[in-house]
């Protein structure tokens, strides 16, 4: 069983995001960047699932800026057998399709029984890249699952709806998306970040794919605008003078908020 999990870098939850308002991306100056939990979490999927299928080889895979090696690394240290990092800077400000396209390449060249996915980033929030690798590899997707089972030839699950849970399963191979219904991820330990820096590293770039970025005959996404978010005001403060019912009614009606 090959293994493939994708995983992302992003900011730090904690700290300060901004977009630089001259290119539109993310500043990454501006906070520490991390593995994406939800991520983590798609890697300890494969991993549990390891522990017990020793004959498992997890490979973990990003596609991230030359500098995100470190931090693709941490994967290597929580217990991956080996890393494949897509770096190239005809993918800075990719978009989803883009970036769809980039994964399912590599994963196709690396090869893969099934392919695990957080269901959304921390950072664009797209929450489709998931189904997007499988439209474009040609597999079954099974995403969103809180539950996850992989078995001889079959990964099935639970996934939640509005209304009820239902019970989803897809032949392999197949990729699938997890939510954060799934158990936190292991920490690396001493003796798995010693052994990350002998674990098989790759980096490939876009010639290595086979992928134009600047295809015209792909959709791509542009940024046609862009605006600081305006600084927080004071909100309306009433004082009670004994009209301050009528008062707070008129409020709510100019704002149309009854």
């Amino acid at each position: 069983m090959k293994i493939i999990v994708l995983v992302k870098e992003v900011p730090d939850t904690y700290g300060d995001r901004k977009l630089d308002l001259e290119t539109g991306l993310a500043d990454r100056a501006a906070s520490e960047t991390v593995l994406d939990e939800i991520g983590e979490r798609a890697l300890e999927v494969a991993l549990s699932y390891a522990d017990e299928n020793p004959d498992t080889d997890v490979v973990v895979m990003s596609m991230a800026p030359a500098g995100s090696a470190a931090t693709v690394r941490k994967g290597l240290a929580m217990g991956a057998g080996s890393a494949v990092h897509i770096a190239d800077e005809g993918l800075v400000g990719a978009d989803l399709g883009l970036t769809a396209e980039v994964l399912a390449a590599a994963v196709q060249r690396t090869g893969f029984d099934l392919v695990i996915a957080g269901n959304v980033s921390t950072d664009g929030s797209g929450g489709v890249m998931a189904s997007m690798v499988a439209e474009l590899l040609d597999v079954p997707a099974a995403t969103a699952l809180n539950t996850v089972v992989i078995g001889d030839g079959v990964v099935s699950g639970e996934r939640a709806s509005d209304a009820a849970t239902m019970q989803v399963s897809a032949a392999l191979p197949a990729v699938i998306s997890i939510t954060e219904r799934l158990p936190d991820a292991r920490f690396p330990n001493f003796k798995g970040i010693m052994a990350a820096k002998k674990k098989p590293f790759e980096t490939l770039s876009l010639v290595d794919l086979a992928i134009e970025p600047e295809d015209a005959s792909a959709s791509r996404s542009i940024v046609l605008g862009l605006s600081e978010k305006p600084p927080r005001q004071a909100g309306t403060k009433i004082v009670d003078e004994g009209d301050a019912g009528q008062k707070l009614a008129e409020f709510l009606v100019q704002n149309r908020l009854v």
